[in-house]
């Protein structure tokens, strides 16, 4: 196990933050996680982040947040994604009410809660007048760190990522990447939020242990400069995800050790 890190730059890269979409623990994973307590108490006492991914498909009431937030420990983090009813029903018009909802359904989480998640389909273009009236409406209402995963080629131009800037909205890096650029990090930089869907098969395929050891190195180059770092695996339809981030915090554990 490893030694709790002695240096500023070993606590900065210690406190990245590592988990999956979801917090279902695979028989093939399991041995690493405690036999007792349910799934999220379980998966809290090894990994300190997770994405909420089912507040996508439907509501969760306040009182469900509290009791996910009471089954973690203090250091642990939620990020949570938007509902597509805003994202990719309505696409970004008139959806005042359905964030004030959705805002306040996941202040059940208290001081857990991280990153929000706005995740676009792949037809949403960057239209002015809708997508920014949109980010500056979501600022207004949100204090906490939020986070963007446009996949239309509009949304990647210099325009963009300065009103994302202006705005401390961060652009998710994923892969596979949808645009060229789009596997960097991108918006304000004062958050890397990487999502990892799986390659060759998304949503399937494990990473290759190059690839995770590179990720790793990423993680800690941007943790030790001070920013906000998170890495949430996706590749989750054939319990890939778990796997891939028990072993990219083990990698980071071993980059802290004195």
């Amino acid at each position: 196990m490893a030694r709790a890190p002695s240096s500023p730059l070993g606590r900065a890269v210690a406190s990245v933050r590592i988990g999956t979409a979801g917090w279902s623990i695979p028989k093939e994973h399991a041995a690493p996680f405690p036999a007792a307590g349910s799934h999220l108490e379980r998966y809290g006492a090894v990994l300190n982040a997770v994405e909420i991914n089912s507040s996508f498909y439907r509501p969760h009431r306040p009182a469900t947040y509290e009791r996910w937030a009471a089954s973690v420990p203090e250091d642990f983090r939620f990020a949570v994604k938007m509902p597509k009813a805003i994202t990719h029903e309505r696409r970004l018009k008139d959806v005042g009410d359905l964030l004030d909802r959705f805002l306040s359904e996941v202040g059940g989480l208290g001081p857990k809660l991280g990153p929000l998640l706005v995740q676009l389909p792949p037809s949403l273009s960057f239209q002015p007048g809708v997508a920014d009236g949109f980010l500056n409406g979501l600022r207004s209402r949100v204090e906490g760190s939020i986070v963007c995963e446009p996949r239309h080629p509009s949304w990647f131009t210099p325009e963009v990522e300065a009103l994302l800037d202006e705005l401390r909205i961060a652009r998710v890096a994923a892969d596979r990447a949808p645009v060229p650029g789009a596997d960097e990090p991108g918006g304000w930089r004062g958050l890397s939020y990487y999502r990892l869907h799986g390659s060759p098969k998304i949503y399937y395929s494990a990473y290759n242990a190059e690839y995770l050891a590179v990720i790793a190195g990423v993680l800690a180059r941007d943790a030790a400069v001070g920013v906000e770092t998170w890495c949430i695996f996706d590749n989750t339809a054939a319990f890939a995800a778990t796997g891939d981030a028990l072993t990219t915090r083990g990698l980071i554990q071993t980059r802290v050790e004195p």
